[in-house]
């Protein structure tokens, strides 16, 4: 029976989509009842001390469909979503779980070839997968397979780095074209048969992040752009930190094949989603040493300063278009992409 005051309030598609109803959800829901001191930064990892080491730990679901895309697969997304929220940290990450839940009548062979490309992509970034768990739910109560992973990593620095510690006058830094994982699902879920195949930017970023890491010590935040894309991280950034960011549409890399997809189909590359991606707000001095040096690396190739931090504000995020105008990049009020990640 319905009491009194009882909400008539559900939970929607796009609570789970990175945005605005999602940071509701936390806030409103999580936070009140589990809010402390490390969970309250809303960082990608929690950062604590074990007696005399310094511990990252974070923790994902991955309910991407379908479970195979252009570039990838849901095992490797997950291996490297946590492998990549554990580097954005500042941590060297080390040890990962795994855990299946895969719905009856799911192929063997595809859960093999997913397990398969999650060791693959552990080994390429240097962590173990040391525990795990499966169940098995009935047909029609999944989606063939989710996974859930878990991630710890130690601090080889005493850095701090955090999505609240960006300065007035840093530079933003991404190390490459935007929107690809978003596009690549979505083609392939809607069976769009663009001329041009769009791969998955989806990779581990750890050895990247300790390029970064390791040619300067003015880095204050990093975050990679996955749910919501670099226009809600920025936001998020934006907020945390109480700064306004300007970034500059001519200096954004998006790739023509994404940029074209993104015009057939009405969505912003600014708010798709990404798995290859990262972002840095870096000292204004110590920028180009950086870009230039993650240049070099296999992910970084197309690396470049993209805008500023201009000053103190409530977190608003500004893009200076084209033609000099200038436009609020506010985070997603809906579900852009659902089931993208």
């Amino acid at each position: 029976m319905k009491t009194k005051n009882q909400s008539k309030e559900i939970i929607k598609l796009a609570h789970g989509g990175g945005g605005r109803l999602s940071q509701q959800l936390i806030e409103q829901v999580f936070l009140p009842v589990f809010g402390n001191e490390m969970l309250n930064r809303m960082d990608d990892s929690a950062v604590f001390n074990v007696l005399h080491s310094r511990l990252a730990f974070t923790t994902d679901s991955f309910v991407v469909h379908p479970i195979f895309f252009p570039g990838g697969d849901i095992g490797k997304l997950a291996i490297c979503g946590t492998v990549n929220d554990l580097a954005v940290a500042g941590a060297r990450p080390m040890y990962i779980s795994v855990g299946f839940i895969i719905e009856e009548g799911c192929f063997l062979d595809d859960l093999k070839r997913i397990v398969a490309s999650a060791k693959e992509a552990a080994d390429e970034a240097g962590v173990m997968i040391v525990t795990g768990d499966t169940k098995v739910v009935e047909k029609g109560h999944g989606d063939q397979v989710f996974i859930n992973t878990s991630g710890i990593g130690v601090f080889e620095h005493e850095r701090i780095v955090s999505g609240s510690n960006a300065k007035e006058g840093d530079c933003i830094v991404v190390n490459g074209p935007l929107g690809r994982h978003g596009m690549a699902v979505i083609t392939t879920r809607e069976g769009l048969g663009f001329q041009t195949r769009i791969d998955s930017d989806v990779a581990p970023l750890n050895h990247l992040i300790d390029v970064m890491f390791s040619s300067t010590d003015q880095i204050h935040a990093v975050r990679d752009a996955t749910r919501g894309g670099l226009a809600t991280v920025l936001n998020e950034i934006a907020g945390q930190s109480g700064v306004s960011i300007e970034i500059d549409e001519a200096k954004i890399p998006v790739t023509d094949d994404v940029k074209g997809a993104c015009e057939i189909l009405g969505f912003d590359p600014l708010y798709v989603a990404n798995e290859g991606i990262v972002v840095a707000c870096v000292g204004a001095d110590a920028a180009d040493n950086m870009v230039q040096s993650m240049k070099k690396e296999k992910y970084g190739a197309r690396s470049s300063v993209i805008g500023r931090i201009t000053g103190s504000s409530d977190g608003e995020v500004l893009l200076r278009t084209e033609i000099g105008s200038h436009r609020i990049l506010d985070q997603l009020s809906g579900e852009q992409l659902p089931r993208i990640c």
